[in-house]
């Protein structure tokens, strides 16, 4: 299965879906990157595995005109599933609309807690820790309408420790994502992702 990944950042989670594929343990190829960044690390990540990629920049673009140049990559290589894997940016609802069911997002808090507009990076763990919880995690979820609310893919959780700050708790969540999204990934290569109405599962 052909994947596109969209990342804004450093791109680790976009090198663990790599790693994953050419491991061979998964039946996935990540065959495009997409990012709005033209800084971004991930970009080198994808130059050493020799995996193409687009920079598009949304600086200077109306939200739609920016879609519409993503939407022109993917569709010319009509991928089996499109990863958001930190991509910074929310999309408008045509753009959703047009690949639901085959766009998931990974969020490093276990939604629907701590999860919506400006809730990401260390937002979110500063508010887990700020809330006094026990326990965080990560979560992959369908991309829907609204922001961190699709149907639910697959959960990891992890201990919030006592001594924990921001930094402790987003490496312990990290590494969850790092296989969580992997794991999600190759379930959706063999075809064991369902989704009914509000609800999703893996076979």
């Amino acid at each position: 299965m052909d994947v596109v990944v969209l990342a804004s950042g450093s791109g680790t989670d976009f090198q663990s879906i790599v790693d994953a594929s050419e491991s061979g343990q998964i039946d996935a190829r990540v065959v495009q990157l997409i990012t709005n960044n033209p800084s971004a690390y991930c970009i080198t990540r994808a130059e050493k595995h020799d995996i193409a990629y687009s920079v598009i920049d949304h600086r200077g673009l109306k939200r739609r005109e920016h879609e519409s140049k993503i939407i022109e990559v993917i569709d010319d290589i009509e991928p089996g599933l499109i990863v958001l894997a930190g991509y910074m940016r929310i999309f408008t609802d045509d753009f959703v609309d047009r690949y639901f069911g085959k766009m998931i997002n990974v969020h490093p808090a276990l939604l629907p807690l701590f999860g919506g507009p400006g809730m990401y990076g260390e937002h979110v763990h500063r508010a887990v820790l700020g809330s006094g919880m026990k326990v965080s995690g990560c979560s992959v979820h369908f991309v829907t309408n609204e922001v961190d609310m699709g149907p639910i893919i697959a959960q990891r959780c992890v201990p919030v420790m006592p001594d924990d700050d921001v930094d402790s708790l987003s490496s312990r969540v990290l590494g969850e994502e790092h296989r969580l999204l992997p794991e999600v990934v190759g379930a959706f290569a063999d075809d064991k992702v369902h989704l009914e109405g509000d609800k999703a599962w893996i076979e």
